[in-house]
């Protein structure tokens, strides 16, 4: 039987008829693939998913190791992810859209919050104009990933268009998202199968919807909640917000001026770059306030709230959370669309609890009953860690819970493998492009030193463990035990605060509580003391 060998040197893939291990290479010997079988696919490092964290991650990739090759697997049949999942009324970024856009692909308008179809379109041409398009592979849904101790390679089983197909791959980079493309969170609520009407998850949103002169209910109380209403009271009979208890809501400009002046006197990279700090300063700043001065936030949110709702309302019976803000995450509408419907009259906020679904609307617990045509269960995501992958080591499964997470990207004892998880305070975009560097700062390294495998290794230390995610959101702390665990100390804690990440990429250790070998080898345990100065030399390569 035929033998093939990988050989890399420098970033350099070439494939040889015999082994050759040299001074800066290492060699993979996999063998060919039965001629009746389906063949082997080989990449030095396989990107699950073409939204833009898959995007990010290509771009960094290619950026800091161009000699390695790549392929983008993508369930759906575009680009875009969750931009192209989403198709509800007036779906839109639920952060400022230049912090929520990637760096190195300037975001051409000047409205603050984007709609959902200009970010899909956004992607599309980010990746057609870095070349990424071409490594993408659609229609392709990966189902397992298998990583061998003794070739120091990922075996990643998929189907695409039906058919099975095999990976095998130096790295994988999960850019996933966090909860499950399959269907959304959906309370099982009393007499549903009763409603005449029609019923709709936003995540599973019927194109040839109808909702001209239809009353509509809209449960829940979250970011799709406060989109829907008003995106659809124009048009609607009329339209109810439906919630158990109320959210923060903070009205933003449309447009903000000094993102236009910004535009205007400065080069288009410059002004992105300018305008994309500001506002991160200025979400991480609004979080470190209403974290430290919850009272004070509250008040403020409260004045501003009741400046845009009518004379009389009940402020307090339908904006006034138990919570304090930022323990969940808070809502913004551009120039106060929610409050503008509200005091059109055409929707209205119902804060009471569901007894019962009826035939012809909703049962309250109060003896209220809202009359419906279709009613709308905004209630949420379910959580899912690596896109519903199975992951397995030699053979064995992984837990998600049963791991703590290094740096906010690796996986504790797990090899070549990384996991893009966003921010919860801040735009997810900035922390996936955060992972993206990281990581190819260490395919680069590992490339340059000749490793085959590098984990996150924390020995015999003991870690106090916390949530990966610190929201107390419904759909967040039903799924904890879903995901992986954070620490509460460097390199295992994962923190929310763009900042303090930012210092760290730049100046720690790229070999911090990190083991690397070959797979000839016995792993390694580098002296980051003396192994600072080579990494933060790689520091730089975004």
């Amino acid at each position: 039987m035929a033998q093939w060998w990988l050989t890399l040197s420098r970033g350099r893939l070439y494939r040889g008829s015999t082994p050759a291990v040299r001074e800066g290479k290492f060699t993979v010997t996999t063998a060919a693939p039965n001629e009746a079988s389906a063949p082997i696919i080989e990449r030095d490092v396989l990107i699950v998913g073409a939204g833009l964290s898959g995007v990010a991650a290509a771009y960094r990739v290619h950026e800091a190791c161009p000699g390695l090759t790549y392929s983008l697997l993508e369930r759906r049949e575009r680009v875009g992810g969750t931009w192209d999942l989403f198709r509800y009324p007036g779906i839109r970024s639920d952060s400022d859209i230049f912090t929520f856009s990637l760096p190195f692909s300037p975001w051409h308008g000047n409205q603050t919050i984007a709609e959902g179809a200009d970010i899909r379109q956004y992607i599309a041409d980010s990746a057609d104009t870095f070349g990424i398009s071409d490594h993408i592979v659609f229609g392709t849904k990966v189902n397992s990933a298998n990583w061998d101790s003794t070739t120091d390679l990922w075996t990643v089983e998929a189907v695409t268009d039906g058919a099975p197909v095999t990976y095998s791959a130096r790295f994988v980079f999960l850019c996933t998202g966090y909860y499950d493309y399959d269907g959304g969170y959906s309370p099982d609520f009393p007499g549903i199968e009763n409603f005449g009407g029609t019923v709709v998850h936003p995540q599973r949103w019927p194109e040839d919807l109808d909702y001209a002169d239809k009353k509509v209910v809209i449960i829940g109380s979250g970011a799709t909640a406060v989109t829907l209403v008003p995106a659809m009271s124009p048009d609607a009979a009329s339209v109810t917000m439906l919630q158990r208890s109320p959210t923060y809501i903070m009205s933003i400009p449309k447009v903000d001026p000094l993102t236009v002046v910004a535009q205007k006197l400065l080069p288009q990279k410059l002004s992105h770059a300018v305008n994309r700090w500001r506002n991160a300063a200025i979400l991480v700043g609004t979080y470190q306030f209403c974290q430290r001065a919850p009272k004070l936030s509250r008040r403020i949110i409260r004045t501003v709230t009741k400046k845009q709702l009518p004379a009389g309302y009940e402020i307090d019976v339908h904006f006034k959370p138990k919570y304090n803000p930022w323990d969940q995450r808070l809502c913004v509408v551009p120039n106060g669309d929610l409050f503008k419907a509200i005091r059109s009259g055409k929707a209205e906020v119902v804060t009471d609890h569901i007894d019962h679904i009826t035939e012809n609307g909703v049962a309250l617990t109060s003896g209220r009953e809202l009359d419906a045509d279709i009613l709308i269960t905004a209630t949420g995501l379910s959580v899912q860690s690596f896109g519903g992958i199975t992951i397995h080591k030699d053979g064995q499964p992984l837990k998600p819970n049963d791991v703590f997470v290094y740096k906010g990207h690796m996986l504790e004892g797990l090899p070549n493998i990384a996991w893009t998880i966003g921010y919860t305070n801040a735009s997810w975009t900035l922390k996936a492009d955060l992972t993206a560097r990281a990581v190819a700062r260490l395919l680069a390294y590992m490339t340059e030193n000749g490793y085959t495998h590098a984990y996150p290794d924390r020995g015999d230390k003991e870690i106090e463990e916390q949530p990966v995610l610190n929201l107390q959101s419904g759909y967040i702390q039903r799924s904890l035990d879903q995901l992986p665990k954070s620490g509460v100390a460097k390199p295992w804690v994962v923190r929310q605060n763009y900042f303090l990440d930012y210092l760290d990429f730049l100046r720690d250790s790229l070999t911090e509580s990190m083991s690397f070998g070959t797979v000839a080898a016995q792993p390694k345990k580098i002296d980051t003391a003396t192994d600072t100065a080579e990494a933060r030399q790689l520091s730089d390569v975004g």
